[in-house]
């Protein structure tokens, strides 16, 4: 019987973020989400606002507000996976954590739209060239 360590505690660990996937991992917890709520740089594009904070070390870590009023459970789901897809695709900074906060145009917007709400966004807290 041959099993796969790395997948296997994933999966049975809960996480919606996959470490093999997107290059990024995930905040767990209040207290990391309050952290980056309450000394992050706020972004908002479209339908989504990106709060992001920049840490000491590390690769980058995700972690998604969507409340019910984006919809029911199936509609907040999808919403979630769609951010997540979206988020595969961007480019996210080593030693960052990002808070994207979705509002109910998320569920609905086509994909496209919402890929550029949220590369655009990200594109924002990158820093600039020559910029210390």
């Amino acid at each position: 019987m041959t099993t796969t360590p790395n997948t296997a505690s994933a999966a049975s660990a809960g996480s919606s973020f996959p470490e093999s996937r997107g290059g990024f991992g995930r905040l767990s917890g209040s207290v990391e989400f309050n952290a980056v709520l309450q000394h992050g740089r706020r972004i908002r594009r479209g339908g989504v606002t990106l709060v992001a904070h920049r840490r000491d070390g590390g690769r980058p870590r995700v972690g998604l507000v969507v409340g019910r009023r984006v919809g029911g459970a199936v509609v907040r789901n999808r919403a979630k996976r769609r951010l997540r897809a979206a988020l595969r695709e961007a480019t996210l900074s080593e030693a960052t954590d990002y808070v994207l906060i979705a509002t109910p145009v998320v569920a609905t917007a086509p994909f496209r739209q919402l890929r550029g709400w949220v590369r655009d966004a990200i594109s924002s807290t990158l820093p600039r060239a020559g910029a210390r």
